[in-house]
């Protein structure tokens, strides 16, 4: 089932409510703010006649981790766009928002940002879910407090 929802920029402010309580509820507000919001581009999925989104995600110019880079190879690292803090409302969930949401960002990486690659730290909860959108794993799993995460890219 996919509910049709408007993609729509936003501020990194308009983000932090569902940040918050989908992602670190247990934790201070500040937890789920980023020194780089400031550079970031953020978007929003809003359902018709909803002034607040139902989904965010925030994506930002950050190259791959040096760690997938082959000291062998003597070309640049390619251009890459990070998305962080993804988060859909649990009532909203399951209904194809979020896969429209990712979707944007894939197109907004290409063809605004100029970027070949987009990755993201997924909690490994999530990570099949990643996968069947056409991700693929990349690195060691690593923790983030006392949640499993793994580094998730797709090639654009």
């Amino acid at each position: 089932m996919s509910v049709e929802v408007s993609i729509l920029q936003i501020s990194a402010e308009e983000t932090v409510p569902l940040r918050h309580s989908v992602l670190w509820p247990n934790h201070p507000v500040s937890h789920v703010l980023l020194p780089e919001d400031v550079s970031g581009l953020h978007y929003g999925a809003f359902l018709p006649d909803s002034p607040t989104p139902v989904a965010v995600i925030s994506v930002f110019h950050d190259p791959l981790p040096s760690s997938t880079a082959d000291p062998a190879l003597t070309t640049p690292a390619p251009p890459a766009a990070r998305f962080r803090k993804f988060a859909c409302a649990p009532e909203h969930q399951g209904k194809g928002i979020g896969t429209q949401l990712l979707h944007h960002v894939f197109q907004i990486a290409a063809s605004e940002m100029a970027c070949t690659v987009v990755w993201c730290d997924a909690r490994t909860s999530a990570a099949g879910w990643y996968e069947r959108r056409g991700m693929r794993r990349f690195g060691e799993v690593f923790f983030k407090g006392p949640i499993e995460y793994v580094r998730m890219m797709r090639e654009l």
